[in-house]
């Protein structure tokens, strides 16, 4: 749109689901991202992540980046891969942590797609490319820059930013840009991911007020948290504990690599200092989340309870584990124990082996601590599967399977709408994004009598908007969407193929005999041949 007046905002990701955030704004003069993180969930929407970008990136003068959550950050490398060498600005503890998940997020589709090569080498099928290679991280990393909270900065001509802490996670930040215009700038402000109040690890999130558009996220917009005390959490947390140490199994813990796994282990190590749980081993199995707490210890004086998150990371209780024999050790120990192991929504990572070799025991429990997006295995276990596939394997569930949901570091409904008053005035629109159905539709709903209902707006994957000093005006799209709205944040076809291969195994187990097998398969065998008909 180089030569018109008015700039255009573009919803590339967290359009109705939580992640692949990616927000696109082009001016007469620059054009920029806000983001450009890794898709997750089912596989369609995965597949997302090997695709064509909806533009061209050697066309993207800058990028500004919330948070270094994979989801946030994750496409970082394929960007400049594909010809993007503008800066990346972000606070220093984000270039930090990037500078260890990107790396390990390379690293993690190096393996996936080795052993999934091998798989369609021996059936036959072509084999497959990662999205981007550590040589591409390294690159990536010599484009961030460092901004500081609260000052102003030119980060593309006729556009600048100044950061505000999110209170999300070490480093996180709210974005507020201005862009040049003929008369007055036009203000906006990118939510990021907003904190809750009472963050173990982070302050209450800040902003600026007196906007022209906002652009929130809404992953718990349906939603009002219990209101609990730090105590109250570690209470919480200590019955689970115990519970898991009278079935005198593991306790199973699938958990973000960094912040979340930091403050399950200072609220770990507070329980067992106290007395309140046994004092076992606490194993820490992903490298990722073990680099990442050597960032927060270096970090730990602009953090909350830093001295004690120090303690906690020297606790004799604490095994980090590094190489694949250290975390294959794990699971041939006895009893009651700890496991911290990534990914959070159990989709990729070490946890999908202790999930394997746990998952079937009736003494295990598997403590699932936060938000799990639809189609992703910590999905499915909370939805009550009594099978599942990993990594192309059958397994059984007979764990316990537990929700607790107080770590989360998402802002809930009310948390959220009182952080968009404090952003009030807000002149022409608020966009609503990073949210699935229900909690979109349920902060929508909320901010009525705030925001008036015609300028709340829900976009959908792909959609852009033309930014006027009147209003936003939606632009007709110029190419096909990636992906139909009916398939974001959606069960797909290869979630049901999962779960027929399992009913099929499931009942072929329950006939009677031999016959009775036989005859389940003739009927498959029917459909199918009647289908190909």
């Amino acid at each position: 749109m180089r030569g018109e007046t008015e700039p255009v905002l573009r919803f590339h990701g967290a359009a109705h689901s939580v992640t692949g955030s990616c927000y696109e704004i082009e001016t007469p003069y620059s054009r920029i991202l806000i983001d450009c993180g890794l898709f997750q969930g089912s596989k369609s929407e995965r597949e997302l992540n090997y695709g064509a970008f909806p533009f061209p990136p050697g066309a993207i003068d800058a990028v500004i980046l919330t948070h270094a959550h994979i989801d946030h950050s994750g496409l970082l490398p394929k960007l400049v891969k594909q010809g993007f060498c503008g800066p990346i600005h972000t606070t220093r503890a984000t270039i930090d942590l990037c500078s260890v998940m990107l790396p390990d997020a390379a690293h993690i589709q190096e393996m996936e797609v080795e052993q999934l090569n091998r798989r369609n080498a021996q059936r036959g099928r072509p084999l497959v490319e990662t999205i981007y290679s550590q040589q591409d991280t390294a690159t990536c990393m010599t484009l961030f820059r460092a901004l500081e909270y609260g000052e102003w900065n030119t980060v593309a001509e006729g556009l600048r930013a100044r950061f505000w802490n999110a209170g999300h996670l070490l480093g996180s930040a709210s974005a507020e840009l201005e862009i040049d215009r003929h008369d007055a700038p036009l203000r906006l402000i990118f939510s990021g991911d907003i904190g809750p109040g009472h963050k173990l690890l982070q302050a209450s999130p800040e902003g600026p007020a007196d906007v022209d558009y906002l652009i929130c996220e809404a992953t718990y917009g349906d939603r009002d948290r219990p209101d609990v005390s730090p105590e109250q959490r570690r209470s919480q947390l200590g019955e689970i504990v115990r519970g898991a140490a009278e079935a005198g199994g593991p306790l199973i813990i699938p958990s973000f690599a960094v912040e979340r796994t930091q403050e399950l282990l200072v609220d770990l190590y507070l329980l067992m200092q106290a007395g309140t749980v046994p004092m076992v081993p606490v194993f820490v199995d992903s490298p990722l989340a073990t680099r990442a707490s050597t960032i927060f210890e270096r970090h730990a004086d602009d953090i909350e309870r830093g001295n004690v998150l120090r303690q906690a990371l020297s606790s004799k209780e604490l095994r980090f584990t590094e190489t694949v024999e250290q975390s294959k050790a794990i699971n041939r120990l006895t009893g009651f124990f700890v496991v911290i192991a990534a990914s959070g929504m159990c989709d990729a990572g070490r946890i999908r082996h202790h999930l394997k070799a746990n998952l079937w025991r009736r003494n295990a429990t598997v403590m699932i601590a936060g938000y799990q997006a639809q189609g992703s295995l910590g999905r499915i276990l909370l939805d009550g599967a009594q099978r599942v596939r990993i990594q192309g394997e059958e397994v059984e569930v007979k764990a316990h399977i537990c929700l607790f949901d107080l770590y989360s570091g998402h802002a809930d409904a009310g948390e959220l709408v009182a952080w968009v008053q404090a952003r009030t005035p807000v002149r022409h629109a608020v966009f609503l994004t990073h949210g699935e159905d229900s909690g979109l539709a349920g902060l929508s709903q909320r901010l009525q009598g705030l925001i008036p209902f015609d300028r709340i707006i829900v976009p959908r994957l792909d959609d852009a908007f033309q930014l006027t000093p009147s209003g936003s005006l939606p632009i007709a799209a110029s190419q096909p969407r990636r992906l139909q709205p009916e398939r974001v944040a959606r069960l797909d076809w290869h979630n049901d193929l999962s779960k027929l291969l399992l009913d099929v195994t499931e009942a072929i187990d329950a006939a009677a005999d031999e016959r009775g097998r036989a005859a389940i398969i003739r009927r498959m065998r029917r459909a199918l041949n009647n289908k190909a008909a």
